[in-house]
């Protein structure tokens, strides 16, 4: 592709996008395609001789779009959002032209300084003291290995990376089993294993760990020889939105001289709007705080925030400096791949950059108040209807319902064929959990892009498959 073929597909392409943008509504969310039936449409061999845009960019569209989700659409209603804000779409162009490998200073100064910029945006966005410094990581699982790891080689004396685990005390993590599953695949890879991920019992509507039970395991494990490490803690747990009291386990954590990592994954965007702080009330006194702006701020993914208290345990635990990394003639510069387990790393606060200044946070404070409002609004509507009922109240904009089952029906199998019912339909997406054991469909309000319309359809969609599921 000669420059002038790159300049008129890269224009193509970004009509492409805007097109596809403005066509969302017209879309069900959710492709109907049947498994396996993509894979048969491609190709089974790579071409030996070389095929023109023309039919590669024609095969995009009639092969690869019809088995697309569509994460953008103002209905999508599932899982988390995974939000993409145009104007960090745009910023996503310019890293994708520009290529740049930004592991060091001396690789993209640019890119450090604006991330270490952009770091001190965010906190002071959400209300943290200062004191809080912080690295823009891929994903919150990321976060949480690098947060894992840390605390580990913290209770190890800093020992685990230079002589392994082995003959060494079985180090203790301690959780509720409301944290996501990155925080097992951390325990996995970080080599402290699943046996000692201690879970600890929840109570109360918004399912937190009960403090008690964390001090007293805590307790009884270093008493039985174990090594305490660490706490993770969850503010809007995946599931249900299950949120810790903070400001407890941070005193316990303080206490026992325990590393305490927050995960506020998806909730920790809505802190920017000071009347919801009260849900990580002490966070100041974590050692680790992740969340990510590609869910609820509209930050194209993969952009995770890791702010952190004590970056010297954190680069002490991540950074290795062969003498092909060093910067040489400078001193006191951050080398932002000594903050993370890879060691490439994309320039990925230029789209935040982008995004914060194209909105402000005065916008993006009025989002998502008015996807709480709707989404409360939504859960009030279905819970006043005879035949609904809510599993878990609004946690922010997340809640979980049920329908109720006919005369001997299971509600669990009930309430399965009426999701995949409603998912099938196309015109709204929403995604199932198990809260103490049974069935149950959540709702999150996020995308970028819904109105209190899409939201409205939500309910009668909802509505309209289950009377016909009788």
């Amino acid at each position: 592709m000669d420059g002038n073929e790159f300049r008129d597909w890269s224009i193509r392409a970004a009509e492409w996008g805007a097109d596809y943008r403005e066509t969302l509504r017209d879309r069900p969310v959710r492709p109907r395609t049947e498994p396996g039936e993509i894979f048969r449409a491609i190709e089974p061999s790579p071409p030996e001789d070389a095929e023109s845009m023309e039919k590669i960019f024609a095969d995009f569209e009639a092969t690869i779009m019809p088995g697309m989700t569509h994460w953008q659409h103002p209905r999508f209603f599932a899982y988390f959002p995974a939000n993409a804000a145009p104007a960090s779409v745009v910023a996503e162009y310019l890293v994708s032209a520009m290529a740049a490998q930004c592991m060091l200073w001396q690789t993209s100064p640019a890119a450090t300084e604006l991330e270490m910029r952009i770091i001190d945006w965010m906190r002071q966005a959400l209300g943290l003291p200062e004191g809080f410094s912080g690295v823009i990581q891929d994903s919150a699982s990321s976060a949480t290995l690098a947060a894992v790891l840390t605390m580990r080689e913290r209770a190890l004396a800093w020992e685990g990376n230079r002589k392994g685990l082995a003959g060494q005390r079985a180090v203790r993590i301690y959780s509720s089993d409301q944290v996501h599953t990155s925080i097992d695949r951390a325990i996995w890879v970080s080599g402290i294993g699943e046996e000692n991920l201690v879970r600890i019992p929840v109570k109360g509507p918004l399912r937190a760990m009960d403090v008690a039970a964390l001090e007293a395991a805590i307790i009884d494990d270093r008493a039985n020889g174990f090594l305490p490490a660490g706490i993770i803690a969850c503010v809007g747990g995946t599931s249900v939105g299950a949120t810790d009291d903070i400001a407890s386990v941070a005193d316990i954590a303080g206490r026992h001289g325990l590393y305490l990592h927050v995960d506020a994954a998806w909730a920790g965007s809505a802190m920017i709007c000071p009347e919801y702080r009260h849900f990580w009330a002490g966070v100041e006194g974590a050692d680790s705080i992740v969340l990510n702006p590609h869910k609820w701020l509209g930050a194209q993914f993969d952009c995770s925030v890791q702010f952190i208290r004590d970056s010297e345990s954190h680069v002490r635990t991540l950074a290795i400096k062969p003498e092909y990394l060093k910067t040489h003639g400078h001193d006191g510069i951050v080398n932002y791949s000594e903050w993370s387990v890879p060691l490439g790393r994309r320039f990925r606060a230029l789209k935040l950059w982008f995004l914060l200044r194209a909105h402000g946070l005065q916008a993006l404070r009025t989002m998502i108040r008015n996807h709480v409002a709707w989404s409360e609004k939504l859960a009030s509507r279905l819970a006043a209807e005879p035949d609904f009922e809510l599993v878990t109240e609004p946690m922010l904009s997340l809640f979980s319902f049920r329908h109720r089952a006919p005369a001997g029906a299971d509600a669990d199998e009930h309430n399965l064929r009426l999701l995949n019912a409603i998912n099938n339909d196309g015109r709204i997406y929403l995604t199932q959990t198990k809260v103490d054991g049974h069935f149950a469909i959540r709702f999150q309000a996020g995308q970028f892009d819904s109105t209190a319309q899409d939201v409205e359809m939500a309910f009668a969609v909802i509505k309209e498959i289950a009377c016909d599921l009788g």
